[in-house]
């Protein structure tokens, strides 16, 4: 939806994870960084090009544990 309103994938994906963490004063979160909480998807393809990457879901990791492995 935030592309289809003008933004770029990259500003999306800015949107849903750093820049809302930031926003809810959770700096504990948001950015992959020694000593952040961090919770993974890993995705087939890349979402900065096409924000549909984001539906090519390979992993999930949760705390540190795999909680979703698609190959």
């Amino acid at each position: 939806l935030l592309v289809d309103a003008g933004l770029s994938p990259v500003e999306a994906l800015d949107a849903a994870t750093s820049v809302a963490a930031e926003h809810f004063g959770l700096l504990d979160r948001g950015r992959i960084a020694p000593g952040l909480r961090a919770d993974l998807v890993l995705l087939a393809d890349d979402p900065t090009v096409d924000i549909a990457a984001t539906r090519t879901i390979r992993g999930v990791w949760i705390a540190g544990e795999r909680v979703v492995d698609h190959g």
